[in-house]
């Protein structure tokens, strides 16, 4: 007689104790996603463009987003070289001379 699979429940009991693991997964693959976008530097150029670095809660996304650098986040980022972009993203003249 086949026996059948058990299916694995490994994060069903944390998805059902806590109600915002899901939102914590989207935001998690969000964020990443727009940083690894930082390593196109024709992307910085277009949201340059768009005035998105003229405000100042865009600015502070990108400061908040200095959390990827931290070992346990910095593993999962597959353009290192978008984490150099940020950096160059928390000085007001790079952000001047990339909309050029």
């Amino acid at each position: 007689m086949a026996e059948t699979a058990v299916p694995d429940t490994a994060g069903l009991a944390e998805a059902i104790t806590d109600p915002h693991a899901e939102f914590t997964k989207e935001r998690f693959e969000v964020e990443l996603e727009f940083l690894q976008c930082l390593a196109n530097p024709w992307y910085i150029n277009i949201i340059a463009q768009q005035g998105y670095f003229d405000k100042p809660e865009f600015i502070n996304y990108l400061s908040y987003l200095q959390y990827w650098k931290k070992p346990e986040y910095v593993k999962f980022v597959v353009y290192p070289h978008a984490l150099a972009f940020l950096d160059l993203l928390q000085t007001k003249e790079f952000r001047e001379e990339i909309k050029k």
